[in-house]
């Protein structure tokens, strides 16, 4: 009886001690320099970074913290801010960390006014002990003290953080526009130790998602599935006019998905002020325009026996390539800007090349098709007009 009350009490000590493994994990098993202890730690959502903070209302509202990230890249840069104004990067007053020219690390201040980090400064909360240091695995740690007085002691606020992959000439070079990079705030919550996600953040990148999967299906599959269908199905006289239905219906699908996520992005750039990607937004305006246009020509098709058929045919398909062209490119850009994994975008790869293969095999058969037609009218052709020469005597 006894050695079973011994064994069940090893039992619950093992677990006990599994259990405090287990939460030492993630941010709660991190140990700083200079013996540095924080009353709570919070693993953030984004850019595999972590937030540690002590906060004294008693002190005049001191807010001591412990940001810890790896940089983009060896060489770069991390930064954690708090933002007063609203919940991204525009107004956060930021602690921005660097490496110096002798190897050390140093912390700079930001009042970031706009979508650009301008030049170090003073910030709304003033700070105090500032310090950097890289750590053997590779991440940094950002320490500081901020005073919230000024603020009333506020229990929630916003804060944003950012990595960066490079620091040219003393200066930070841009962060990368992907998902995570865009998404990285959260609410921190001084009362009950917390940190939110954002879920302005998550409803973006939602739409984000929404936006390039419309416009990878429409501009980017089912347009040009409806090109090779036209090309290619309209050889075979049995196909005829089912051919022809085949690719209005899988056009006007297309262009309807598109039209779909064309919105969503106009959608998107309204509720991202001050983020612009001129040239993918630049590209999708001329992609809808021209796709808007083929829609409309296609009630302005001349009949087959009109002089001006054979321009119509030139236009529709000068057009119909070119938005095809663009949109492929755009899709392109699009992935890049939103950071997507590489296995979507060898998936995206994977259906172009079956889509270019099936148009070369069927390259290769209606041209077959058409050479054979030609020899057999021609020889058809020979041997009427032999049967018609005039016979000498």
């Amino acid at each position: 009886m006894a050695g079973a009350v011994v064994l069940a009490l090893l039992l619950l000590l093992a677990a006990m001690a599994a259990a405090s493994v287990a939460a030492a994990g993630g941010c709660a098993g991190e140990a700083f320099s200079a013996n540095r202890a924080y009353a709570a730690c919070s693993d953030l959502p984004r850019l595999g970074a972590s937030l540690h903070w002590t906060y004294d209302r008693g002190a005049g509202g001191e807010l001591s913290v412990a940001f810890v990230a790896a940089p983009a890249a060896p060489g770069g840069w991390v930064a954690w801010g708090l933002n007063p104004a609203g919940d991204g990067m525009a107004g956060a007053q930021a602690l921005v960390a660097v490496p110096s020219s002798s190897g050390a690390w140093e912390v700079r201040t930001y009042n970031i006014s706009g979508y650009a980090l301008g030049e170090p400064g003073p910030i709304a909360f003033p700070a105090s002990d500032l310090a950097a240091e890289l750590g053997a695995d590779g991440r940094v740690r950002v320490f500081g003290t901020l005073s919230l007085a000024a603020y009333g002691g506020a229990g929630v606020l916003n804060q944003v953080w950012q990595v960066g992959p490079a620091v040219t000439g003393g200066v930070p070079a841009p962060h990368a526009m992907g998902g995570a990079n865009l998404a990285a705030k959260a609410k921190l919550d001084l009362l009950t130790q917390t940190t939110t996600a954002a879920s302005s953040s998550d409803a973006i990148t939602k739409k984000r998602n929404i936006h390039g999967l419309l416009n990878a299906v429409s501009w980017g599959i089912l347009l040009p599935m409806g090109a090779i269908l036209a090309r290619y199905l309209k050889t075979f006289r049995s196909a005829d006019p089912a051919w022809f239905y085949l690719h209005v219906s899988c056009q006007l699908i297309g262009y309807g998905v598109g039209v779909a996520g064309w919105a969503t992005g106009i959608n998107l750039g309204n509720m991202s002020n001050g983020i612009t990607y001129t040239l993918h937004r630049n590209i999708g305006i001329i992609v809808f325009a021209l796709g808007t246009l083929q829609i409309f020509a296609l009630f302005l098709r001349p009949k087959k026996e009109n002089k001006y058929r054979v321009y119509w045919n030139m236009y529709h398909h000068s057009v119909g390539y070119t938005v095809i062209i663009l949109g492929i490119t755009n899709i392109f850009k699009g992935m890049t800007i939103l950071g997507v994994e590489q296995r979507w975008k060898t998936a995206y790869v994977a259906v172009l090349c079956l889509l270019g293969v099936a148009a070369i095999i069927l390259e290769v058969v209606t041209w077959g098709m058409v050479v054979k037609r030609r020899n057999a009218e021609s020889k058809t052709f020979n041997s009427a007009s032999n049967g018609h020469l005039p016979r000498h005597v």
